[in-house]
């Protein structure tokens, strides 16, 4: 079989579907591209077993059909070094020899028998689920949670994304035990109710592959595996297995104690001051009073200390709280809001944070925090 293709446009869905290539592959023929063509597309797909992805491209020039299996490493090395131009790939199904022919080289590796590829998994059609859903959520949603997943090896639950779809909404949670993000879209509706946990490596893929334009993502799962279909790409991997816990019980719903302050100057605050904190516990305080926030740190044992103060609006009772300054500057680097509400009951139950204005009518952002111990 035979094809000319873009030097430019295969490397960049060799890139696309690369990332899903482990660096410790237990087969060797996972270290490869599995090249597919057949009618007028050529597919190329990569896989660690856990989680494959699956390119397609249009070929107009091509000839035969068949598939092989090419040297992943070598590939997208070669093809980085060439400018935009036409390459026309010649391989010999039989002995697996491939010649890539640029404007003035031949270059010639040998490949393994696509057969040898794993298989993809399928799903079992009693017990699946299908909803088509806007690039936009899938995207927001991924993006939002995704910092609050844990690498949990006792709690492997925690260590992925939860799509929970019903006829209300489709809501991401994830979760590390310190912080959550939930995620709700009320604009997506599906006619079923179910969940999955997504692991946090095809979630990080959907994040760095979801085109920003709107188009349609297709997603069908089942109890083991999930399918996300979108554009040129498809994504399959194995799920979490087990059941997420019941994260709605850990979220203060009575917080009389509101707190609305400037994201981005809050959040440069919590940079400067979190120099000072400890290294080990990273520890700030938070010292609300009236309409004025006063951030503080200190590490005893090398006798440093930082306060900075803020204004705010504040409603409530005056109160000192900690928190790990490292998970609070990253919630805030994950609000886009100018400003954001900061919810509190009580200095040893969790904060609340939630953005001021939406950026979506049907969107409803959540991020909780837990408090850390305050020493006297």
């Amino acid at each position: 079989m035979n094809f000319v293709i873009s030097s430019t446009v295969l490397l960049n869905h060799l890139q696309a579907v690369s990332r899903v290539i482990s660096s410790k592959n237990t087969l060797p023929i996972l270290d490869n591209f599995l090249f597919q063509l057949s009618d007028n597309k050529l597919v190329v797909t990569a896989s660690d077993l856990e989680t494959t992805l699956i390119s397609s491209i249009d070929i107009e020039n091509f000839s035969g059909e068949g598939n092989i299996a090419i040297d992943a490493k070598r590939l997208t090395n070669i093809l980085k070094e060439f400018s935009e131009q036409p390459l026309t790939f010649n391989v010999n199904t039989e002995n697996l020899k491939v010649d890539i022919l640029s404007e003035n080289g031949k270059f010639s590796v040998v490949g393994q028998s696509g057969d040898d590829f794993p298989q993809l998994p399928s799903l079992k059609e009693e017990q699946s689920n299908s909803i088509q859903v806007n690039s936009e959520v899938v995207l927001n949603g991924v993006s939002k949670t995704l910092f609050a997943t844990a690498d949990d090896e006792l709690r492997p639950v925690m260590n992925g994304v939860l799509f929970q779809l019903s006829p209300e909404d489709l809501t991401f949670v994830a979760s590390d035990a310190h912080k959550l993000v939930r995620y709700r879209r009320t604009d997506v509706k599906a006619d079923f109710t179910s969940s999955f946990i997504l692991p946090k490596k095809p979630a990080s893929l959907l994040k760095n592959i979801i085109p920003k334009d709107e188009q349609l993502v297709k997603i069908e799962f089942d109890d083991k595996n999930a399918f996300f279909e979108f554009a040129d790409y498809k994504l399959v991997c194995r799920l979490v297995e087990g059941n997420y816990p019941n994260y709605q019980t850990v979220i203060p719903t009575e917080n009389p104690n509101k707190l609305t302050i400037d994201r981005v100057a809050f959040y440069n605050t919590l940079k400067r001051v979190s120099v000072f904190s400890n290294q080990a516990s990273n520890l700030i305080k938070l010292d609300i009073k009236a309409n004025q926030l006063t951030v503080s740190a200190q590490d005893i044992d090398f006798s440093i200390s930082a306060v900075e103060r803020i204004n705010c609006q504040y409603e409530g009772e005056g109160m000192e709280i900690g928190f790990k300054s490292v998970f609070l500057v990253e919630i805030l680097s994950n609000l886009s809001s100018s400003d954001v509400i900061l919810e509190l009951s009580d200095p040893s139950r969790a904060g609340i944070l939630l953005p001021l204005d939406k950026e979506n009518e049907d969107e409803d952002v959540l991020m909780l925090l837990m408090p850390m111990m305050i020493n006297a």
